[in-house]
């Protein structure tokens, strides 16, 4: 027998699609040539028609879109949970599995991905479905032993989409023994076989593969440059950017076991700095969860998240079940009612 029901939480972002393409130069004038040959009247009709533009844009009422987040835990041992986000005007989906590793180095935690965790599986549906899986790279958490603690990453993680053909490198440069962080980010886009894909080094990858290469600060600027060329362009720019507030159901038409809800004590306690209170609330929810576990075993009940298809999928991609869709649907639309499961896990 299957039983479903377990912590999930659900949450929308409303943001401006203001964000332009990302274009290479040539595509916005012919070439170079006629480019160095403009003179300055020309140059001065063209900058007056760009500024028409942007004041006509900016009179313009902003285009708002909207990304729905579901996630659920789907599985208690190991703790891993399936998460789909989904943003219907953008034909974008994206999906995965969350679940992190930690280990002690030595001065260091370094944190990694799970088993579970192969990346971010993001499928284009207005671009023939392609899909394309983000891996993600490990982080550590160093100045442990100096009191002064602060996240560096140093690691590869790739992008890849069998259906284009198209494959990135992306290797993630630490701070040294002396110095600090770097932050610093080189990658490279290439064509790369499905087949045999058989490379994992930036060096490795031939030059004749090379589409374009990367470079920058992570946190800050990133810039890419195509293949034979020296023109080295701003990619993205996260210096003035800043995370958009979340939108979430009101609690009283969460499920009784939704995280917010479900955890709303012991956050309580956390955020009046009653620690020892918290402590103790959190071992009874855990002490609940054994309970019913064990239950489940003496019934020989199998655990079935409510919103996913399964608990664990061997390629990293959770499906949404029926009621995942529905609940994802109602998200999107602001419809929170759902009925409460008929078994909890705690």
């Amino acid at each position: 027998m299957k039983v479903p029901g377990s912590n999930d939480y659900k949450c929308t972002w409303t943001v401006e699609d203001t964000l332009p393409p990302v274009r290479l130069s040539q595509d916005d004038k012919d070439n170079k040539d006629k480019k160095d040959k403009k003179d300055k009247k020309s140059e001065k009709e063209e900058k007056d028609k760009k500024n028409e533009k942007n004041e006509d844009a900016a009179s313009k009422p902003k285009k708002q879109i909207k990304l729905s987040y579901l996630t659920e835990q789907t599985s208690h041992h190991p703790p891993v949970s399936a998460f789909y986000i989904n943003c219907p005007e953008k034909g974008i989906t994206a999906r995965g599995f969350d679940q992190l590793s930690a280990k002690f180095t030595g001065t260091t935690i370094r944190v990694a991905p799970g088993a579970h965790n192969l990346g971010i599986f993001i499928n284009l549906k207005n671009r023939d479905n392609e899909e394309y899986q983000l891996t993600h790279p490990a982080a550590h958490l160093s100045g442990i032993l100096r009191g002064a603690l602060h996240v560096s990453v140093a690691d590869t993680c790739f992008v890849t989409c069998p259906k284009t053909k198209i494959k990135v490198i992306l290797n993630y440069l630490d701070e040294g023994w002396i110095g600090k962080a770097q932050n610093r980010v080189v990658g490279v886009i290439y064509r790369y076989d499905p087949e045999n894909d058989d490379k994992s080094k930036i060096k490795d990858v031939p030059e004749e593969d090379v589409l374009v290469r990367i470079d920058g600060c992570w946190k800050e600027q990133v810039y890419f440059t195509p293949a034979k060329s020296n023109d080295r362009q701003l990619m993205v720019d996260l210096k003035p950017l800043f995370p958009v507030p979340k939108a979430v159901p009101p609690q009283t038409e969460q499920l009784c076991n939704e995280s917010q809800k479900f955890w709303n004590e012991v956050t309580e306690a956390i955020l009046n700095k009653q620690f020892s209170q918290a402590t103790k609330l959190k071992h009874n929810i855990e002490e609940r969860q054994r309970q019913k576990a064990a239950e489940r075993e003496t019934n020989n009940e199998e655990w079935q998240p409510r919103f996913f298809t399964g608990t664990l999928t061997p390629m990293g991609k959770p499906d949404l079940s029926p009621e995942g869709i529905e609940a994802l649907k109602g998200l999107h639309e602001g419809n929170y009612h759902l009925p409460e499961s008929m078994k909890l896990g705690a």
